[in-house]
């Protein structure tokens, strides 16, 4: 329905809710991915040599375990009591990507706790990095299943996109925290390959949300315009970095610190992206004409 003066939709009113979530939200998308794909991360390198990685791999489970409580406690912030979410765990509902994530988290750090306390056992290590590959980026999936123009219109790009920058950002992490040397050159290629994947990521997603012009305008202007442009600058500054020549303390921690940093803003410029979206009742009518 067009209102006064042709503003789209009901005089000019979003047709959809902005979203109920708060800024722990976002935080808490980032703390999870990062501790996702530090275990799964932990768990290759320990099969390709468990002699040469197995301290990379007890530093990867930290990471993980710490990202998962992190990410959990966020989560309970947005939800209010602690008892929301266990809530959420009285049913399995494959159908519900949130219901699902629920169960990744409560999965991921107790076979991460158990890696961690019994560092001989293979199958508690399997199963934390296998809990960790859905950690690292189902919240996309939670975010894609909205009605939200900009999140629905990127359902394809945006996974793999946090998966990538997940994947950057334990990498940053490993190196703030100071390999070991014979575990630098795995984490070094490990972060190159994964802020490469990220750069990339990040281009087929802006495609995807500018397809339809007014849904990605959010990536352009405004607070989550802002971010976006930041999150690429220090993504790109972080994989420039780990291409130049030369080892030294400072320039992996810098590389690092550009990563998650570029990952947290990312993060955030996507969720404050979805609620300018909701607001914008033209962007909602043309995705829906474009059938996109």
């Amino acid at each position: 329905m067009t209102g006064t003066e042709g503003e789209v939709g009901y005089y000019g009113r979003p047709v959809i809710k902005e979203p109920a979530w708060i800024w722990s939200v976002p935080a808490y998308f980032y703390a999870g991915g990062a501790a996702g794909a530090a275990a799964a991360f932990g768990e290759i390198a320990e099969l390709i040599d468990r002699d040469r990685y197995g301290e990379l791999a007890r530093r990867c489970r930290i990471i993980s375990l710490a990202g998962t409580a992190l990410g959990s406690g966020l989560l309970v912030i947005d939800l209010g009591r602690p008892e929301r979410f266990l809530n959420m765990l009285r049913v399995f509902r494959p159908t519900s990507a949130l219901n699902m994530g629920s169960w990744v988290l409560v999965a991921a750090g107790a076979s991460t706790t158990g890696a961690l306390l019994f560092p001989k056992s293979r199958a508690l290590a399997f199963a934390s990095a296998v809990a960790g590959l859905p950690e690292a980026g189902y919240t996309a999936v939670v975010l894609a299943d909205t009605a939200v123009p900009i999140w629905q219109g990127t359902r394809r790009s945006l996974p793999p996109l946090f998966v990538a920058s997940s994947a950057a950002s334990a990498a940053g992490l490993l190196e703030m925290a100071r390999p070991d040397p014979g575990s630098r050159p795995a984490v070094r290629t490990f972060g190159f390959v994964a802020r490469i994947a990220e750069v990339i990521a990040s281009k087929f997603f802006e495609r995807d949300a500018r397809r339809v012009a007014r849904v990605g305008l959010p990536l352009e202007r405004g607070l989550s315009g802002s971010l976006w442009k930041a999150s690429q600058i220090a993504s790109l500054a972080g994989l420039l970095l780990s291409l130049g020549k030369g080892e030294g303390r400072f320039k992996r921690a810098l590389a690092g610190s550009l990563s998650v940093g570029g990952g947290l803003a990312g993060r955030f410029a996507i969720f404050y992206a979805g609620f300018a979206s909701a607001r914008d009742p033209e962007a909602t009518f043309q995705q829906q004409r474009a059938d996109v």
